[in-house]
């Protein structure tokens, strides 16, 4: 069982040293599953040698470019291509209607002789709990991301084990520390949104802020979604590290973890 990151950036990304942070969870029978779809995902899958034919499983945190806008090239590519069946697009209940209605039928609602729908091209797997797939439960735990003066824009992290591995997928996330303190505490491994950038958006964790956390929870925390640029020595800080694009980790034959050994089931 496989964590793979096809990048570790943020939406602001360029160039092919990253990409944006969308990932895949591979099984043993090399089953995929998509972790957000963004807008250079057709050039990270073929990077590690993959395309649409490979997304069978797809799941998106929030609607944000960098986690959808790759939605349009998969379900036109899969529809069209014998060769595929539709992709199964597990999202929150909640997101579903603004997915289409706001961000995909403007380029997807009309194609020759018919008036399509998100039900076109996808499987839609609707979430209002946690849902299986490949016998991996995930707990969908919603995140702030931002607050724009008259509501709350969530994004929806994940909680998972991997052969009795547990892992915390924030996505991207405002620091919730408080909110979501359980995920952080009970984890053995955390993936954590972070910007890093000097200035502060308000809608990221930011480096300046985490680095101030916990100790024990800093140790067991890899770093992702970061700016260009120039990165903090995030070691030195207490962390594990920043994740880097293709980076994968394997969890196949391992039945017990710690933070301390996170580095030795990683292969670049």
């Amino acid at each position: 069982m496989k964590l793979m990151f096809l990048g570790a950036g943020s939406a602001f990304t360029v160039g092919e040293d990253n990409f944006q942070s969308n990932m895949l969870i591979v099984n043993e029978q090399e089953e995929k599953f998509l972790i957000d779809c963004g807008t250079d995902i057709r050039f990270s899958l073929n990077a590690v040698g993959f395309s649409h034919l490979d997304l069978t499983d797809i799941y998106i945190s929030h609607l944000h470019a960098d986690h959808i806008g790759g939605l349009e090239y998969v379900g036109f590519s899969t529809k069209f291509d014998p060769r595929c069946s539709k992709p199964k697009l597990y999202i929150s209940k909640k997101l579903t209607k603004s997915l289409w209605n706001n961000s995909l039928s403007g380029g997807m609602k009309s194609i020759d002789g018919k008036v399509a729908q998100l039900e076109t091209y996808f499987d839609v797997q609707e979430l209002t709990k946690d849902f299986v797939w490949s016998e991996i439960k995930f707990t969908v735990v919603p995140t702030v991301h931002v607050n724009d003066g008259e509501s709350l824009v969530f994004s929806y992290g994940l909680f998972f084990n991997l052969n009795e591995v547990k892992i915390f997928l924030t996505t991207d996330t405002k620091l919730c520390w408080d909110e979501n303190r359980e995920f952080y505490e009970k984890a053995d491994i955390i993936f954590q949104d972070c910007e890093t950038t000097p200035y502060k958006s308000g809608v990221h964790a930011n480096y300046q802020d985490i680095v101030s956390w916990r100790s024990d929870i800093k140790n067991k925390m890899w770093l992702y979604h970061y700016n260009p640029g120039n990165l903090p020595d995030a070691k030195k800080d207490g962390f594990i590290g920043f994740v880097k694009r293709g980076q994968v980790f394997d969890f196949s034959d391992v039945s017990t973890f710690s933070s301390q050994l996170a580095e030795s089931i990683v292969h670049h």
